[in-house]
């Protein structure tokens, strides 16, 4: 009954990522279009039903946690979720609740976030100019992010930073910021941007800057390292020896890290999501909510999910089209 999930290719599935919103309060150019439509709040599941569905998969052997939107802290009410996932860290069965977040609402819930288990968040931060950061996410409030990193560093939570690689907009900044999160002992990791959602008049290949050319630019200032350790998702990681600081790369155009792919992907809306470059998924939302009482069907439709997870996904720019485009925006699967 609680037999760990294993996909057809052997790889066990330790690591859910849960949006718990498809609602945010910046409107970032390469995942949202500036007017968006949003679900209906109907369709959504309630705190509840994320709280039991997270613990099925604690249950059947989830280790790892991820909390993400859109912006997970704008979710009414969030906290009690966290309150609640926090039970199953105290008795071992989850390793670690985390969340990836804008930063807008830390200094808010920052200290609320440490007192229910979370150590570490991932903050989504591509540039440090406070006219291009208004550019890039359509509303702006960069003093506010700032002051939100301040406050999770307080708190005692571990920050990294993501940056999505943008030809043309932050190539320039690119040791600015490197050295803005060495001073503040954050790690940094630079994301490939992803083919996900229409986007409206936005270019992605004219987006696209590739992470070999991040790293080239790394090795022409700095002593470049590689390093064997893995956080559980799929960066890889390299140290500069001038500052001491972690670098990680997360390259699903350039590099496929499907190999040892462990995660699967939870929407807001109760659908499982088995690879973020594939369309196919299961409806979770019907078994759980046809059966208030017992988590069999549950159960067996996400061992049913799991036996379909693909071995890898399709994102492809090398023919200079967007070979692999998912329809949905990733603020609906989760970032």
């Amino acid at each position: 009954m609680t037999a760990p999930l294993i996909d057809p290719f052997a790889r066990a599935i330790t690591y859910l990522r849960v949006s718990v919103t498809d609602r945010c309060d910046f409107r970032c150019v390469y995942c949202m279009s500036e007017n968006m439509t949003f679900l209906p709040k109907k369709e959504l599941l309630t705190l509840e039903e994320l709280d039991r569905m997270c613990s099925t998969f604690i249950d059947l052997g989830v280790e790892k946690l991820r909390i993400t939107g859109g912006e997970p802290l704008v979710r009414k009410g969030i906290m009690t979720f966290f309150q609640a996932m926090s039970r199953h860290l105290e008795r071992g069965a989850l390793k670690e609740l985390t969340l990836t977040t804008n930063g807008s609402q830390l200094e808010r819930f920052a200290a609320d976030l440490h007192a229910a288990g979370v150590r570490r968040v991932n903050i989504s931060l591509d540039t440090l100019d406070e006219a291009k950061f208004a550019e890039i996410t359509r509303w702006g409030r960069l003093p506010q992010v700032l002051r939100g990193i301040d406050a999770a560093q307080k708190a005692g939570l571990r920050v990294k930073i993501n940056a999505v690689a943008l030809k043309g907009f932050n190539e320039e900044e690119l040791p600015a910021i490197t050295e803005w999160c060495a001073a503040r002992d954050m790690d940094l990791t630079w994301i490939e941007v992803m083919p996900m959602g229409d986007i409206g008049n936005e270019d992605r290949l004219g987006q696209y800057w590739s992470l070999k050319d991040v790293r080239a630019e790394y090795e022409r200032a700095y002593t470049v390292t590689d390093l064997a350790e893995r956080s559980g998702g799929p960066a890889r990681y390299v140290q500069l020896q001038e500052t001491g600081q972690k670098i990680g790369f997360i390259t699903p155009l350039t590099h496929n890290f499907c190999e040892s792919c462990n995660r699967v992907r939870l929407t807001c809306t109760g659908e499982l999501f088995m690879c973020l470059g594939q369309e196919d998924n299961a409806d979770l939302r019907a078994p759980l909510r046809d059966h208030p009482d017992s988590e069999e069907p549950l159960r067996d439709a996400i061992r049913n999910a799991i036996a379909h997870k693909p071995k890898g996904h399709d994102f492809d720019y090398s023919r200079q089209r967007t070979d692999g485009q998912m329809s949905r925006h990733m603020s609906h699967t989760g970032g």
